[in-house]
């Protein structure tokens, strides 16, 4: 027998603010227990959610009734060498700290520490140094999972999905969380990673990790305009093992200065850069003197370091932006409406600029643009104060999904589509495009009750 149901109210959000309900919540601490909730849902039709850590913004963790499955009990982290077996339920930090202890670490650096590794392989997320690593999706090297029929598989890196799909097209982006990755040759890890509880619930993960390196240069580079920033970004993007590149425009920076009075008064907008190197007397540490000047950054008054302190100090300044957001938006009474969508790289520019045209339009003072410039996929938060701003904020998510379509991009880069967003999902697929995926979705839930409401309306 699994567990008895708990109290259901913390299941029922995400980070996001979005809601949803249930009849009840289980917590099973084996994968026998969770054999036996499969088999029980599936014998009463009755939808199963996959609950996180609750970190994320697309209400994918939400249900839409029926029953709640947390796999918060499959916490355990076993750390070798290139690689971590961890459960589903284990923390991201967890995760960090492990493998720190064995001078390894985790290479994608998705923003919000705890979330839950099933999360992080769920929607594929990204983070800071997916610019050098990628997403999570391409260091998953095996999963334990359990379908709807009731089976257990173990799949390893290599393993081809065994049933004929159809290829759709991919957006012309180096990371994606949109839909089903349904790509020619394709693998069991890749189709699962990114499916968002959809196809097969997650108990266990095998993911790689890689040797620190025997220096990390970390800096906030400050400069006068936004312009400037971004020219730099694209004169930066082919450095060597450089593995962050990040962005805040100057409505971040005002945000943070009561907090960082350091802050240049007339900065318009930082990057945030790590290197790996080979010695802190890496030729490459001189080079940034050259660098810095050609890009017209503030040298004298950016920050740099090569000490865990200065890379943790850089990391916090990174962090407490989005944290302030949150909490301007919870007092101001409205749900945050923020964008997670990436330009083809040569299109960033052109994307910045239309962010900033549009916000300006209609938002004046009241947006902030920061995130992945890297991978061309800044954030752009709205902040609306009252319900008319509201209503102009969703319609203009909406326009911002259909430029960065018509450039190319995706409509989700490291979030996924979860609840909130099916209907952009439809802006950037065929119909047909979506229907293989619902075919997909048909082979291995025919009856449709696993994550039910993400990525597709019910």
């Amino acid at each position: 027998m699994y567990p008895s149901s708990i109290n259901i109210t913390p299941y029922l959000e995400d980070s996001s603010g979005y809601r949803g309900e249930a009849e009840q919540v289980f917590t099973p601490s084996n994968v026998s227990q969770v054999r036996d909730i499969v088999d029980d849902a599936r014998a009463q039709r009755i939808p199963l959610t996959i609950a996180g850590a609750g970190t994320g913004l697309t209400g994918a963790r939400v249900p839409h009734g029926g029953w709640v499955i947390s796999l918060e009990r499959f916490r355990t982290i076993e750390i070798g060498r290139g690689k971590a077996r961890c459960g589903a339920g284990a923390i991201l930090s967890d995760l960090h700290e492990a493998a720190a202890r064995t001078k390894q670490f985790f290479g994608p650096n998705p923003t919000e520490a705890s979330a839950c590794i099933g999360g992080v392989i769920s929607t594929n997320a990204g983070g800071a140094r997916s610019f050098r690593y990628g997403s999570v999706r391409r260091h998953v090297l095996a999963l334990e999972v359990t379908f709807m029929d009731g089976q257990t598989r173990d799949f390893k890196r290599g393993d081809r999905v065994d049933f004929p799909i159809r290829n759709i097209r991919t957006p012309g982006t180096t990371k994606s969380a949109a839909g089903y990755y349904l790509q020619p040759n394709l693998e069991w890890v890749d189709l699962l990673a990114g499916s968002e509880g959809t196809l097969g619930i997650v108990t266990q993960a095998e993911l790689q990790l890689f040797e620190e390196p025997a220096a990390i240069l970390s800096g906030v580079v400050f400069f006068a305009t936004s312009d400037a920033a971004l020219r730099a970004v694209e004169a930066w993007r082919p450095i060597h093992e450089l593995r962050v590149l990040e962005f805040m425009d100057g409505h971040s920076l005002a945000l943070l200065r009561s907090g960082y009075p350091e802050i240049p008064t007339h900065a318009g907008a930082a990057l945030l850069i790590e290197q790996n190197l080979r010695s802190e007397n890496d030729e490459e540490v001189d080079l940034w003197t050259a660098r810095l000047a050609d890009a017209k950054a503030f040298e004298q008054e950016s920050w740099f370091g090569f000490t865990a302190a200065d890379h943790e100090r850089f990391r916090e300044f990174r962090h407490t932006l989005p944290a302030m957001v949150l909490d301007m938006v919870r007092r101001n009474g409205f749900p945050k409406f923020g964008t997670d969508f990436a330009a083809p790289l040569d299109r960033n520019r052109d994307l910045y600029a239309y962010y900033v045209q549009r916000c300006e339009e209609l938002f004046p003072g009241r947006y902030v643009i920061f995130g992945h410039v890297g991978d061309a996929n800044v954030h752009v938060n709205l902040l609306p104060a009252n319900h008319e701003q509201a209503k102009q904020a969703e319609h203009l998510i909406t326009d911002f999904a259909c430029f960065v379509v018509s450039l190319g991009g995706t409509v989700a880069a490291e979030h996924g589509i979860g609840k909130i967003k099916t209907d952009l999902l439809k802006l950037m697929y065929l119909p047909d495009e979506i229907e293989a995926m619902r075919e997909v979705k048909r082979r291995l839930d025919p009856d449709w009750l696993l994550g039910r409401g993400n990525i597709f309306e019910p």
